[in-house]
């Protein structure tokens, strides 16, 4: 495909702004580098820290209530929060009533999907943000799923890294004509492979890579190098009973162990079909679900920073659908935040 990913609504064609020149699937004839500065960077990381929180549970209770939790994590000092977008808020206008309930944590997406929104409009809300809320915005995208882009929104979903390419082009060349933030909102690219990581170390920010171990996280720094930023997801359960950690991490698991870009990264680092076939390998779920108490959770992030990650975004699963795990963020928060003050991530 060298389209680009097709405007909400019209079922094909390419994103109104973009740049007109080629994108190959590897993303390296398409446009400028485009990073921000190392004074820039250096900041985020300060203002991130070590720990944050990864959660889609903000979206199951009122926005009242969410903005109450928000300015509690807050409060406990967590450096991050991240939201996902499926179908439900939209993430910026979500981020837009968080972040005007806090004081000082970085508002994230985790992530905002390439196909939900042009790069016009993207730009439009992300530049907002940044203007409002300068230096508290960290733009995550992604070329999300099929089941998730064709089938819920009936894009055609093909060469995702194209089309990640041929984005980033429509923002770098997006007008703006509402009041400009002083620096551009940092991005990262929801990244796993080889060649999405090298995209989002020249085009971009850093990578979030989600559903990974601290194996994959020294491989992505090493793709990466020093400077980029990375920030990765890790899944936990604070329980020291091996049997509900692991149902629950299953539940988890079983969400994307059979979509294919999960599945082929799991395959890197080791995983075989008998580990990736449902109910699962103990030895899977373990691998990428953290269980126990603070300080079995708080070692496997600092796992992750020793390995070279700037920033872990903790989620917490909750224990159903629509259960909030704020008794557990509060009761993590002393292992997590104290016992991960070493490595890139600290402040």
């Amino acid at each position: 495909m060298n389209t680009q990913p097709p405007a909400p609504g019209s079922g094909s064609g390419p994103v109104p702004g973009a740049a007109s020149g080629p994108a190959t699937e590897e993303g390296t004839d398409t446009g400028p580098e485009t990073f921000s500065s190392p004074e820039t960077l250096a900041a985020l990381r300060a203002r991130l820290g070590p720990v944050g929180i990864w959660t889609g549970a903000l979206d199951v209770v009122p926005a009242s209530r969410a903005r109450a939790l928000a300015a509690e994590l807050d409060e406990l000092g967590y450096g991050s929060l991240f939201l996902p977008e499926v179908a439900g808020r939209d993430p910026f206008v979500h981020l837009a009533l968080l972040l005007d309930s806090t004081t000082r944590l970085v508002g994230a997406t985790g992530i905002a999907n390439i196909w939900a929104r042009d790069a016009v409009a993207m730009t439009e809300a992300t530049k907002a943000l940044e203007e409002a809320f300068p230096g508290r915005l960290l733009v995550g995208l992604g070329v999300s799923h099929e089941h998730l882009v064709g089938g819920l929104r009936g894009h055609d979903y093909r060469r995702p890294l194209a089309a990640m390419a041929a984005y980033l082009d429509g923002l770098d060349h997006s007008p703006y004509t509402a009041e400009r933030p002083p620096t551009a909102p940092p991005r990262l690219l929801a990244a796993l492979g080889p060649r999405m990581l090298a995209l989002a170390g020249r085009r971009a920010d850093g990578a979030h890579p989600y559903l990974v171990t601290p194996e994959h996280t020294a491989l992505a720094r090493s793709l990466l190098g020093p400077g980029p930023l990375l920030c990765v997801e890790q899944a936990a359960v604070e329980t020291d009973n091996a049997a509900h950690a692991r149902e629950l991490g299953r539940a988890y698991v079983g969400v994307y162990a059979g979509l294919p870009n999960y599945a082929n990264n799991l395959r890197r680092l080791g995983f075989d079909e008998d580990d990736l076939r449902p109910p699962y390998s103990d030895r899977l779920v373990d691998a990428l679900v953290a269980w126990g108490g603070g300080e079995a959770i708080a070692g496997r992030v600092r796992a992750h920073l020793d390995a070279g990650a700037d920033h872990v975004c903790v989620q917490v699963l909750p224990e159903g659908r629509r259960a909030v795990p704020d008794a557990a963020w509060r009761r993590l928060a002393p292992a997590l935040l104290q016992g991960t003050a070493t490595g890139r991530g600290a402040r």
